[in-house]
Formats: structure tokens, sequence, C-alpha cells
């Protein structure tokens, strides 16, 4: 099954943020995996709408910005409330992909 975007860290809903298995578990608990890691377990659909949001071109080998190519980019595989999850860590903002 794959995960779809949730939400970020930014909008995250503030009681879960410090609850037991929430943001801050996620984040402590958060393994780093590759971006093709990260590609195999994420809807591709999703994490290019959030990429474009971010002002990259996800479909356009020839684009010169493109998160694939952005060495500041993190990716990381955690739990969320004892379910596996997936983000990418951008401008110190977490972007989380669950079922």
């Amino acid at each position: 099954m794959k995960h779809h975007y949730y939400t970020n860290c930014v909008n995250w809903p503030r009681a879960d943020v410090h609850k037991a298995g929430g943001l801050c578990d996620m984040i402590a608990s958060a393994t780093p995996i590759t971006r093709r890691t990260f590609l195999r377990n994420v809807d591709r659909a999703s994490l290019a709408d959030v990429e474009r949001a971010l002002g990259y071109a996800p479909h356009d080998p020839g684009a010169v910005l493109r998160m694939a190519n952005d060495h500041h980019v993190s990716y990381h595989r955690s739990r969320l409330h004892g379910r596996r999850c997936y983000f990418f860590k951008h401008s110190a903002i977490e972007y989380v992909f669950t079922t």
C-alpha cells in the first residue's frame, strides 16, 4: 500500500505534536533512507503535488530545480501512532506521508 501525503509539521494538529506516538516521537525515532526507498513507498502523484507546491519540477528531467537533485532534502522512515510512515525534510519542515 502506497503512502499518501498527510500534512507537514507546520500544519500539524496542535494536540498531536507532543502526544505519545505523535509528531515529536515520529521525528525522534526516524531512520534516514534513500530517495529511491522513499519513492518505492509513497504515492508518486501525491509527491508530485507537494514537489510542485514547493517550486520543484517533478516530472521534467531537463529541469534545473528538481527535488531529486536537491542535496538539502533528506528522506526518512518512522512510525506515527504505531503505523509506518515516510517523510522528507525540506528547509527544516517535515512533509509526512501515511496510509
